[in-house]
């Protein structure tokens, strides 16, 4: 039994030594977030805009596109579109009789995934900066300026920004993005960040890689291929945007398994990048290859551990282990949790990547990888707070 106890205090140790020593980094370097230069001039903006079944929003996607602060006479929006509910029409319709920007409409006349519509979005942009995002989102007007300023560095390939609003009022999004936050803009001073996010990235024309036709990570990839290639990509806190996320336990499970599923593939991909790099690959790469890969599965095996325990000593009693767990769960997604439901983020963020890598795990042993494609269904319920 005394094993056992060890075992767990060894578990929960191991686990949480990576988390203290970035927090102690952290505050030794104190970073402020990624100072953005000033172009001397306004570059070319060629705007990406993925859409699939969007009549609902559109509409008022490009109404927030066409009055962002930064001049449209510089500006093109590249549509890429596989719909079948008239979505590519309420486009052409929107830019009727509209000189600016330039519209470029792109049909697809079947679904092959985001990342195939992406590579055909990024191969058509004309202009200097691409700018991607989604249309379930929402961004600050002054995104794409302060983009392009961070892009002014000629050691920056690629920025993304922060989720400063989560609509829908989902607090354990918002705890796990402001945790989120602080990690990205540590790496970002240390060297760049892993993860791009899909309502708001923008790319150097001349940086940008077609990413895999599979790929459920495709934001994420492309920083990652373009950090190969000697650019960093950064994380600048000065751009906002919004994005609509799922508080309740059972609703979050698709749209977090799915984010985790394709950053844990991407990871294993791209293993070869561990040690090279600089920083990125020397530090950042295998924090997050903990964070992601190892730490879930320290979980799992520690709840497990003491379960166990707490069994053997307290016999039928011991059951309030996992009925504890299931207590913090349970209050966690309904963000009833007050101080601690930080750390209720922090541990729904970890069951998602452990959830997604025995997903991975059976599809890998089942020969059925291909089912993971790139395809993805609009969420009905979260549109509807868009509206």
């Amino acid at each position: 039994m005394k094993r056992l106890f060890e075992a767990l205090f060894g578990l929960v140790a191991l686990t949480g030594l990576p988390y203290l020593i970035y927090l102690g980094v952290y505050y030794l370097r104190r970073p402020t977030g990624t100072p953005a230069n000033t172009w001397p001039r306004e570059p070319s903006v060629s705007i990406v805009l993925p859409t699939y079944n969007e009549a609902a929003i559109v509409e008022s996607k490009l109404e927030e596109l066409v009055a962002l602060d930064y001049p449209m006479e510089n500006v093109e929006l590249v549509v890429v579109d596989s719909s079948d509910d008239g979505t590519a029409e309420l486009v052409e319709t929107f830019f009727a009789g509209r000189q600016e920007p330039k519209l470029t409409l792109i049909r697809e006349d079947e679904r092959r995934g985001l990342a195939t519509a992406l590579n055909q979005a990024y191969a058509a942009a004309a202009n200097e900066v691409v700018v991607k995002t989604d249309c379930d989102s929402r961004l600050a007007p002054d995104a794409v300026r302060t983009a392009v300023a961070n892009l002014a560095d000629p050691d920056v390939g690629a920025v993304t920004g922060r989720n400063a609003e989560v609509i829908g009022d989902s607090g354990v999004e918002r705890g796990y993005r402001d945790i989120q936050t602080m990690i990205q803009v540590l790496e970002s001073h240390i060297d760049s960040t892993l993860i791009f996010h899909g309502p708001f990235s923008a790319f150097e024309r001349d940086a940008i890689v077609p990413i895999d036709d599979d790929s459920i990570a495709d934001d994420t990839e492309l920083a990652l291929k373009i950090r190969r290639n000697g650019d960093r990509v950064v994380f600048d806190p000065a751009i906002h945007y919004k994005e609509a996320a799922h508080s309740e336990f059972g609703k979050r499970r698709e749209q977090k398994d799915r984010r985790a599923m394709g950053l844990l593939r991407l990871l294993w991909r791209q293993r070869d990048a561990l040690g090279r790099h600089g920083a990125y690959g020397c530090i950042v790469l295998p924090f997050n290859w903990w964070f992601m890969i190892v730490s879930p599965w320290l979980v799992a095996t520690g709840i497990a551990v003491a379960t166990i325990g707490s069994l053997a000593v307290a016999g039928p009693f011991g059951l309030a282990t996992p009925a504890g767990v299931l207590a913090f769960t349970a209050l966690g997604s309904r963000d009833a949790l007050g101080p601690l439901q930080p750390l209720y983020s922090l541990f729904d963020t970890q069951i998602s990547l452990f959830r997604a890598s025995v997903s991975l795990i059976r599809a890998r042993v089942d020969g059925d990888e291909a089912s993971h494609d790139g395809t993805w269904s609009p969420d009905e319920e979260l549109r509807e707070v868009l509206q």
